[in-house]
């Protein structure tokens, strides 16, 4: 497999709006089987979500009754998942570009992040974005980080996609990330090297 080509013919955020894929060689085992969406890349350094980690409990309900949103029950139930090792206690929605607020981050124009009580509000009341997850801590990168692990061939990236996103079943999402890229799983080799 070529290595990516990582220059400076490449844009600082050429990464955002991308899925990041880890590979089997993945040492960091807060990332094994992985896929992020990374939704800020700039010379400054990088931030994602993990789209592929779901979390049993707190249950959304759970997390709205701790934090005084009503209606309680809300009218409307979200995933939760985690969404990287920082600040785990912070939570993140990531949710279709149909809801916005001052404070939302427009990671491309189908995708935005919010951390905010509204779209809470809005959510439990029945409304909100069409789709959404929320999602409790994030993965972040220091300046050239990512781009290091990158041309380590740590991680592969592919276009983001609703259905891996959004969709629940959480066991298959690495899988069909990489299929997306036309590889086989079955047929990638944990040892890292070059040709």
């Amino acid at each position: 497999m070529a290595e990516a080509k990582l220059s400076r013919a490449n844009p600082p955020n050429w990464l955002t709006g991308q899925l990041l894929i880890a590979m089997p060689a993945m040492q960091d085992t807060r990332f094994v089987q992985s896929v992020i969406l990374v939704c800020s890349h700039t010379e400054e350094g990088a931030m994602g979500v993990v789209v592929n980690h779901p979390l049993r409990t707190p249950k959304f309900a759970d997390l709205l009754s701790q934090l005084g949103v009503a209606p309680s029950p809300p009218r409307r139930e979200l995933p939760v998942g985690v969404g990287g090792p920082v600040d785990e206690t912070r939570g993140f929605m990531l949710h279709s570009a149909d809801w916005f607020s001052d404070t939302s981050l427009q990671v491309d124009d189908t995708h935005t992040l919010s951390a905010n009580l509204d779209i809470l509000q809005a959510v439990a009341e029945g409304g909100g974005p069409e789709k959404a997850v929320l999602l409790l801590g994030y993965a972040g990168w220091g300046e050239g980080q990512l781009d290091q692990e990158m041309r380590q061939n740590s991680w592969l990236s592919v276009a983001a996609d609703d259905a891996i996103i959004f969709d629940t079943t959480h066991n298959t999402k690495w899988q069909r990330a990489l299929t997306k890229l036309g590889i086989d799983p079955g047929m990638l080799s944990g040892a890292a090297g070059r040709a």
